[in-house]
């Protein structure tokens, strides 16, 4: 095999793992929404196994990027972002806004409108969160404090606080979200509004 082939390939297996850890799902997970065996991911992310064009098309749809971008084939001088939604089974959209691995990572969040009955599902995880809203309003449950967030607002926090982010039966939301897994903050060069009220 060629030389350059044979690095593109074995650079593979750590990307696919980065992916899955970007999106937080597990190898069951990933092997529910791609058909594909649990040992056989395994294989792949760790680069014991070398992956075919069938296995590559679907783990390129589920974690939203092109095959370009999963074997990260050279560029063609295309400066454009190509958007790939990842949509969730609740009506949700997902559109990832960078795509250079490592370092804070961008996101467009869509959620559908909620219900104002429904218990939030609190979560932790490595890294921070910067939240802002574009549209609609985005109720956030952070520890012990449940928030209302409008156009406007921001928000940011440690992801190791229990949190979860939804929409209100108000209708749906739309948010930016910037994350740092190893903890990176973002940085606001603003004054706060002053007579607010919160």
């Amino acid at each position: 095999m060629d030389d350059a082939v044979d690095r593109t390939l074995g650079a593979v297996g750590p990307r696919l793992r980065y992916l899955r850890q970007r999106r937080d799902v597990t190898l069951a997970d990933l092997s529910s929404e791609t058909g594909i065996s649990v040992s056989t991911l395994s294989r792949l992310e760790a680069g014991l196994r070398r992956p075919t064009l069938e296995q590559l098309l679907p783990l390129a749809r589920v974690h939203g990027v092109t095959l370009d971008e999963l074997v990260d084939a050279p560029p063609t001088g295309d400066p454009r972002v190509h958007l790939r939604p990842i949509t969730g089974g609740d009506g949700s959209v997902v559109l990832p806004l960078t795509r250079r691995p490592g370092g804070i990572q961008t996101y467009k969040f869509v959620l559908p409108a909620g219900r104002d009955d429904a218990e939030p599902q609190l979560r932790t995880h490595e890294g921070f969160d910067w939240a802002y809203v574009l549209n609609g309003t985005l109720r956030l449950v952070l520890g012990e404090h449940d928030l209302l967030l409008r156009p406007g607002e921001a928000a940011e926090f440690d992801t190791r606080t229990p949190h979860w982010f939804g929409a209100t039966s108000a209708g749906p939301v739309e948010f930016l979200s910037f994350f740092g897994r190893q903890g990176e903050r973002a940085h606001v060069r603003a004054a706060p509004r002053t007579g607010a009220a919160r």
